[in-house]
């Protein structure tokens, strides 16, 4: 059995959470995030924690108890507290400025790129070498960070590119003759 279900999520203060048969619900002060549970799962609210136990004994039931139990547990964190992820650009006259709706970036090609801002993803720019971004749910914004530090990956002479703010580029040596 997946050493990770058998812990019990607790609750903190403000966050609602609805069980239904098929479906978990939770509201937060940052918002709201719903999960469909499988068939082979049962979860349950006790005193002020949620706790997931497999209805019956096989490998997929197992596997998809521990899956299920961090999917819930990051949905309470995003909707308690939220996510957050920062990319900073490296390079000269590498910019990012937001317009609208859209994140114009700067990265050195002869074009600019627009990337449309996805719904329910909030996107800041303390300057403009640096991007926030925050929002309830985690794969999203994990996605998000990641679509955009795909227009300009860490490259691994200079190191100029998009990368995480606690990311470690190790760079090469050029060649000598």
């Amino acid at each position: 059995m997946s050493r990770v279900s058998g812990n019990p999520i607790i609750i903190p203060s403000g966050v609602e959470v609805d069980i239904n048969a098929a479906e978990i619900t939770i509201k937060g002060p940052k918002g709201q995030l719903g999960q469909s549970i499988g068939s082979e799962l049962s979860i349950y609210k006790e005193n002020n924690s949620i706790k997931i136990e497999t209805k019956h004994d096989s490998q997929h039931a197992k596997a998809l108890s521990g899956t299920i139990r961090s999917l819930v547990f990051n949905m309470v964190q995003g909707v308690s507290v939220g996510f957050e992820k920062k990319l900073i650009l490296v390079g000269v006259g590498y910019r990012a400025q937001i317009s609208g709706n859209d994140l114009n970036l700067s990265l050195g090609y002869s074009h600019a790129i627009n990337y449309p801002i996805p719904e329910y993803i909030n996107i800041e720019l303390p300057s403009q070498t640096e991007i926030l971004i925050r929002g309830v749910d985690k794969q999203k914004v994990g996605q998000t960070a990641a679509e955009i530090r795909a227009f300009r990956r860490p490259e691994p002479y200079k190191g100029k590119g998009v990368r995480y703010a606690d990311e470690l580029i190790k760079l090469k040596e050029t060649k000598k003759k």
